[in-house]
């Protein structure tokens, strides 16, 4: 049994960055958990949530919204406890959240490498779309790894 609820810093800071770290392994500075964890707070969106199992955190996804579209990142379910509906919970949970918020569209990005969730995510209504995706990091606001 899970439960799906905000994000605590105090509670559940730690377990996050664990559960980040084994899922994601990040390797790069502007995606460090505790620089993406201070700066989502800093947003102070309530859209950060966690899943909880038996108190402990087994799942994450942040939501974004920008008055236009709506984002999901840092979706992440314990390898443990994959394949009981917590990821599609999660997703389900940020999408009512958005959608409160007037969203129209979500969009969400998956990184090379792991487009072996493109199923999951075409399971809850995803469709992919013709796009080419592109970014440019801000050296001055990343912090020193």
């Amino acid at each position: 049994m899970h439960v799906v609820t905000s994000y605590a810093d105090k509670a559940h800071r730690l377990q996050v960055v664990d559960l980040w770290a084994t899922v994601f392994g990040y390797e790069t500075a502007h995606n460090a958990p505790l620089v993406a964890i201070d700066r989502k707070l800093e947003a102070d969106d309530d859209l950060f949530f966690v899943a909880l199992a038996d108190g402990e955190v087994v799942g994450t996804i942040l939501a974004g919204y920008d008055g236009h579209r709506g984002w999901l990142y840092s979706v992440a379910v314990a390898a443990s406890h994959r394949h009981r509906g917590i990821g599609a919970a999660l997703v389900g949970h940020a999408e009512q959240a958005l959608t409160a918020r007037g969203c129209m569209k979500i969009n969400l990005q998956i990184a090379d490498g792991n487009e072996g969730v493109v199923g999951f995510y075409e399971s809850l209504g995803y469709a992919v779309e013709p796009r080419t995706s592109m970014g440019k990091r801000v050296p001055g606001n990343i912090p020193a790894a």
